[in-house]
């Protein structure tokens, strides 16, 4: 995979567009960081892509959860206690509405 500074990738447009379907995806980076990813798409493929894509932050997202849970000693809450936080979230937002 290749790696593509911003900077790169405002002064060599062009040549990144026409290297992006050799290379499958690319990674811009700011300042040595990855920032985003171009991946190459098509009208037969965008909806497919953006699904995976949607897919894989979802998977991440319960992921950093699970790891969040685990370092707040959340991940041992009985079910008792996890239904009254949630019976309380539900009342507070009928209140809120």
């Amino acid at each position: 995979m290749r790696f593509l500074s911003v900077r790169d990738l405002r002064s060599k447009t062009n040549e990144t567009w026409q290297r992006l379907h050799e290379e499958g995806e690319m990674v811009i980076t700011s300042n040595g960081h990855p920032i985003a990813i171009l991946s190459p798409v098509s009208d037969t493929n965008l909806e497919e892509s953006l699904d995976a894509i949607r897919r894989a932050r979802a998977v991440s997202a319960v992921l950093e959860t699970q790891t969040r849970s685990v370092e707040l000693g959340t991940d041992s809450m009985p079910l008792e206690e996890i239904n009254a936080e949630i019976a309380a979230a539900r009342r507070q937002r009928a209140t809120a509405e």
